[in-house]
C-alpha cells in the first residue's frame, strides 16, 4: 500500500477542472486578431479545484 504525501485535489464538479475558457466574440480587430474574452467558472472562481473541507483538514475522525 502506498502512502500519499499530499491529498488528492478536489476537482470542481461544475467545470471538471477546466476553470477558464477563451470565447471568441465573432469578429476581428483592426490588426486581424480574433477578439476573445475569458470566462471563469463561478463555482471555483477560476481555480479548477474546491478547497478541502474543514473535517479533512483536521486529520482524523471526531
Amino acid at each position: 500500500m502506498t502512502d500519499r504525501d499530499q491529498p488528492t485535489p478536489r476537482i470542481c464538479p461544475a467545470c471538471d477542472g477546466f476553470a477558464s475558457a477563451a470565447i471568441t466574440l465573432g469578429g476581428r480587430d483592426h490588426r486581424g486578431h480574433l477578439r476573445t474574452i475569458t470566462a471563469h467558472c463561478a463555482t471555483c472562481q477560476g481555480t479548477g479545484a474546491l478547497p478541502a473541507r474543514a473535517a479533512s483538514l483536521t486529520g482524523g475522525r471526531a
